[in-house]
């Protein structure tokens, strides 16, 4: 089979025969990162890769109207993979993500990864190649009778736990499994802190093959743990008073001949002038770009003090309760680690607002402030304006109007993306806000 990047129509096509494929999955992202699809038999395959396939845009979430609908999702032939966990019954599966074209032929300015491919293109004029590392955690849960999925974890172990083989463990490796035969090169998996906890981490790669990649993990996650008779989540924060799932992403960039950008052994901790303007980039865009790392009401559940969930802005070396960590491991492991993002979001758009942020650090020489190497939590609020140390949003409403507010983001995802997602998200904020939970039912039913 040839490299991914070298299939061409002749190559999938004689594929799909020899590994006996039955169905091909056109996939493509709505606004938010809900992986959208269109089965084929493989019958058809080869006319929807000379063609593509023509979709109704006002039924995706963040596309169009109805009087702009007609779209057509392109194939992106280098993407074509078979879903292992397919291939031992009728239904073997291969999927290619597409680009989404507008009914004049220009790529639709609603699609999540055009935003992204743009991004990396703006990185690659400037001569640099980004390169991101996401360590992703979820949680498994048991099901119910009706095999809905119930708040009680798959197992009430702790971070790196070494249990007797039960089915949380079995789910993790069975999903690694899976996905390095897709050539996904899972570097580690452990367990994390929380009961019914789990990370694997994925070994970096250029930002939009890790973020088409992401979108399969999850599919991928989901579907294996289903097979194992657990729910897979990527709730930031299912249960209270338990850690949070975060998505750290490593972050680095790399010249044309593949020499690591941020590394630089005379450099301050190490790190080149280049990797220290983007993390100061990162560091003066994260309040705008939270709400976009951070897309769910219950995301901000999770950045709160005490769970080396960052909620506050500043960076370190050894610091887990800073925002931004620069991990050991120098030359071409030199890295930094952006610990706000979690899974539940868009990963083409979290990932555009991060270059984007890093890349405006460097054209404007923005270096970042001194590092804080003691726990932040413990801090109170005058040693945290002494030093300095802003917060992030606390809430997805004050994220949003930030965001509301920020050139930058606007530019990056576009006037069409903006405003769809602030429309979309600040509607998501209104009802939450109004609803009345069980927390002030319990709390003043009786009292007031």
């Amino acid at each position: 089979m040839p490299a991914a990047n070298d299939f061409s129509k002749e190559d999938i096509i004689r594929t799909v025969k020899e590994r006996d494929v039955k169905f091909i999955e056109m996939q493509f992202s709505d606004i938010l990162g809900a992986v959208k699809t269109v089965a084929l038999p493989t019958s058809n395959l080869e006319k929807a890769l000379d063609e593509g396939m023509y979709i109704d845009g006002s039924s995706i979430l963040g596309y169009a109207t109805i009087e702009e609908s007609d779209m057509r999702a392109q194939p992106i032939l280098s993407s074509f993979q078979v879903y292992p966990w397919t291939c031992n019954g009728r239904i073997r599966t291969a999927r290619l993500f597409c680009q989404i074209y507008d009914h004049s032929g220009n790529r639709f300015k609603g699609d999540p990864r055009w935003v992204l491919e743009k991004m990396v293109a703006k990185a690659r004029d400037k001569g640099f190649t980004v390169n991101l590392g996401p360590e992703f955690e979820f949680f498994l849960f048991n099901l119910d009778e009706r095999g809905n999925p119930v708040a009680a974890p798959s197992d009430s172990a702790g971070y790196f736990d070494l249990m007797a083989l039960d089915k949380g463990e079995e789910v993790r490796k069975d999903i690694m499994l899976n996905l390095d035969e897709m050539g996904f090169d899972c570097e580690a998996s452990h367990h994390e802190v929380a009961p019914g906890q789990h990370e694997v981490d994925m070994r970096y790669n250029d930002a939009i093959t890790v973020a088409d990649r992401l979108m399969t993990f999850k599919l991928a996650v989901k579907t294996i743990a289903l097979q194992h008779g657990l729910y897979a989540s990527f709730m930031p924060k299912p249960m209270f008073g338990m850690a949070g799932s975060g998505m750290h992403v490593h972050q680095s960039m790399a010249f044309a001949n593949g020499k690591n950008a941020f590394d630089d052994p005379d450099g301050k901790f190490g790190l080149s002038d280049t990797a220290l303007k983007y993390l100061g980039g990162l560091l003066s865009h994260s309040r705008e770009t939270c709400a976009i790392l951070n897309s769910h009401v219950n995301s901000f559940k999770r950045l709160v003090p005490g769970y080396e969930a960052p909620c506050y802005i500043s960076w370190a070396n050894r610091n887990r309760s800073a925002l931004i960590r620069v991990p050991a491991g120098r030359g071409s492991r030199t890295r930094i680690e952006m610990r706000n993002p979690d899974p539940a979001g868009n990963p083409y758009l979290q990932f555009a607002v991060m270059i984007a942020s890093g890349l405006d650090g460097i054209e404007k020489g923005t270096y970042p402030p001194e590092t804080i190497e003691k726990d932040i939590y413990r801090m109170s609020k005058e040693e945290r304006a002494k030093n300095g140390i802003d917060s992030l949003p606390e809430n997805l409403g004050h994220a949003l109007s930030v965001m509301s507010e920020s050139e930058l983001v606007r530019k990056t995802l576009g006037d069409h993306v903006f405003s769809h997602y602030l429309k979309i998200k600040g509607d998501e904020w209104d009802e939450y806000r109004t609803y009345v939970t069980d927390w002030e039912v319990q709390k003043y039913l009786k009292t007031l």
